[in-house]
């Protein structure tokens, strides 16, 4: 049986850009998309915690140390500059490969810099 886990993470990154009119639909800067292994043209879901949208597009490279988020074409009617979106991209694993799996969650402050990086989500607390 595979089941489909998240594969990466970025968390809290900031809209930097929403263009109805470019060509693609989420430009990150490369290096955000090195450090998280997201791979450009894969598919990614956006959760936009500004305004509670989620959607499905792909991520496309946004120059190397720009620190763009930049959603684009139908989906900019769903983020606008300064929003703060979890952008996620999952894998299929085999049932028996979840038990040594951890996911690459690229944690970001209100300028997109890398605070910090992790492989798990503390358990929640009562």
């Amino acid at each position: 049986m595979q089941l489909t886990v998240l594969k990466a993470k970025l968390h809290q990154a900031s809209v930097t850009h929403s263009e109805l009119d470019y060509d693609g639909s989420c430009a990150i800067d490369s290096v955000l998309l090195e450090k998280a292994g997201i791979h450009e043209y894969e598919q990614i879901q956006i959760y936009n915690i500004t305004n509670g949208e989620r959607f499905t597009t792909y991520a496309i490279s946004a120059e190397r140390d720009s620190r763009v988020i930049s959603v684009n074409g139908a989906a900019a009617h769903k983020a606008n500059p300064g929003d703060r979106v979890i952008i996620c991209s999952y894998a299929r694993l085999e049932e028996k490969e979840i038990a040594n799996y951890k996911p690459t969650l690229v944690y970001l402050d209100q300028d997109n810099n890398i605070t910090h990086i992790k492989d798990r989500i503390p358990v929640q607390a009562a």
